[in-house]
């Protein structure tokens, strides 16, 4: 059974869970072909923070789904990169993890990043990413978080969540499928949690494949 995060009446027209919940009621009168695990869309939709506003007070929880059409009925109608404009994030995490340092399933890891600048290839790597991910095709998917999708001004960035940071030979696994996903051929970097909470990220990143 999906879960559905509720929104305030007055901006029920408008916000992204609302909009999620009505394609995830459409699909499942389609009849459901179930996946191996539930999955959760989130949004972050980023304005001037407020003073004193403590980080990830904009991050909402969308949609928790776990069919085929429900996921596409919601990727169709509203978690497609091209939909963003200005500073914003989609994220696609199991469900039961946040997509934040400090959920207990990301507190001990880290993350690989794709730079891109070319909409149409962000877009097709984005959701080549999430049909790897919810088709189960990582065989160290046990240790995979999630995905986010972040447009940005100076330059779009999918970045790939896991685990167990210190696990080199696990990342480097994972780095190397996601290459293969995404049919990417340049080097990608994984940084640490622990470092960008520091605000001492590696040069150049602890792994690179």
């Amino acid at each position: 059974m999906a879960e559905v995060e509720t929104a305030p009446a007055a901006v029920a027209a408008t916000t992204p869970e609302v909009a999620a919940t009505e394609a995830g009621v459409a699909a499942e009168a389609k009849g459901p072909h179930k996946l191996h695990r539930q999955w959760t869309f989130w949004y972050d939709i980023q304005s001037k923070p407020k003073p004193g506003a403590a980080w990830g007070t904009s991050l909402k929880k969308a949609y928790t789904f776990d069919t085929v059409e429900e996921f596409w009925s919601l990727y169709d109608q509203i978690f497609r990169p091209s939909k963003l404009t200005g500073n914003a994030d989609f994220h696609l995490f199991k469900a039961g993890v946040e997509p934040k340092w400090e959920d207990p399933e990301c507190a001990n890891g880290g993350k690989w990043t794709v730079p891109c600048n070319r909409k149409a290839t962000f877009e097709t790597m984005w959701l080549e990413t999430l049909m790897a991910l919810i088709g189960e095709q990582f065989d160290e998917t046990e240790d995979i978080c999630g995905i986010v999708a972040s447009v940005r001004q100076r330059g779009d960035k999918l970045a790939l969540w896991t685990r167990t940071a210190s696990n080199e030979a696990v990342q480097v696994n994972i780095g190397k499928k996601w290459k293969d996903v995404i049919d990417y051929n340049d080097k990608i970097t994984y940084t640490f949690h622990d470092d960008s909470r520091r605000e001492k990220p590696s040069r150049g990143g602890r792994y690179t494949v």
